[in-house]
């Protein structure tokens, strides 16, 4: 399965209603997860530019792309980011790829 990283802000109504009301985001979120075929692997409050990070797994990217429209939809989230993300040996096998390719490219100049 891929590997997404996927962060953002709340927003200042999704603030206010914490405020109000506390509760759990990540049990919140995980079900958006799961219904656009992703599995959660880790869900993380962050300071500085983002609010959140979460480690999202999943082979269903239109499901994914749905999960986080409807969550940007909801008016409680904004600057949503997602990247995708490598393991060690996946980038391992990627740097061996690129030694056996490339001798087909030639660069500019």
């Amino acid at each position: 399965m891929a590997m997404f990283i996927v962060s953002g802000r709340y927003t200042a109504d999704a603030i206010k209603g914490m405020l109000a009301q506390p509760s759990d985001r990540e049990a919140a979120v995980r079900p958006l997860v799961e219904a656009g075929g992703g599995k959660m692997i880790s869900f993380l409050v962050t300071t500085g530019d983002t609010d959140f990070s979460m480690v999202v797994e999943t082979d269903d990217l239109d499901g994914m792309m749905a999960s986080l429209m409807v969550a940007g939809a909801s008016g409680t989230v904004a600057n949503l980011k997602t990247v995708q993300a490598f393991t060690s040996a996946e980038f391992m096998a990627a740097q061996k790829r690129a030694g056996q390719i490339a001798s087909s490219f030639k660069p500019a100049g």
